[in-house]
C-alpha cells in the first residue's frame, strides 16, 4: 500500500515558495520542499489530488492558489520509517495571502526562492530540484 502525497510547486513574480521542513518531521527533517501533504481517505470523489493540494497550501502556509493546476509529475519513493509513498506534483498559480509558516510543527520557514536559489541551496534534495527543473519547464514563455 502507498501514502498518496501531493505538493504544490507555486509561482510568483519568478520565485517559488519553498518550505522549510521543521526538524520534527518523520521525512526529510530540515530540509527544503514544496508545500503539500498527504491525500486523506474520503471515499468516492472527484478531484481529491487538485482538493488536497490547494487545502493543504492554504493550511500550511496561508496561501491560496488559482483553481487551474497543472500536473508535473509523480514519483513514488519509501520514507526514512518506511512507509512507501506516491508524491504528485502540481504547477499551482498563486491567487492570494501571506505566506507564514501557520503549523510550526510542520513548517520550520517559508521563502520565496528563485530556480537557482532552489538549485544551489545546501538544503534542496535531489527531488525538490528535480521537481523544480519540471515545473519551470511547464511556465510559458514570457515575451517582453
Amino acid at each position: 500500500m502507498f501514502i498518496v502525497n501531493v505538493e504544490g510547486a507555486i509561482r510568483k513574480n519568478d520565485k517559488w515558495l519553498i518550505i522549510e521542513r521543521s526538524k520534527k518531521e518523520e521525512h526529510a527533517g530540515g530540509l527544503l520542499s514544496l508545500v503539500g501533504g498527504k491525500v486523506d481517505i474520503e471515499g468516492g470523489s472527484s478531484n481529491i489530488l487538485e482538493r488536497t493540494v490547494k487545502r493543504e497550501i492554504l493550511e500550511e502556509v496561508g496561501v491560496k492558489v488559482k483553481d487551474s493546476l497543472t500536473y508535473v509529475n509523480s514519483t513514488s519513493f519509501v520514507t526514512d520509517t518506511g512507509q512507501n509513498v506516491v508524491d504528485v506534483v502540481f504547477l499551482c498559480e498563486y491567487e492570494s495571502g501571506e505566506a507564514l509558516p501557520i503549523i510550526p510543527d510542520e513548517v520550520e520557514k517559508v521563502s520565496w526562492l528563485t530556480s537557482e536559489e532552489i538549485l544551489n541551496h545546501p538544503k534542496s534534495p535531489i527531488y525538490l530540484k528535480e521537481n523544480i527543473k519540471k515545473a519551470e519547464a511547464l511556465i510559458p514563455i514570457q515575451l517582453t
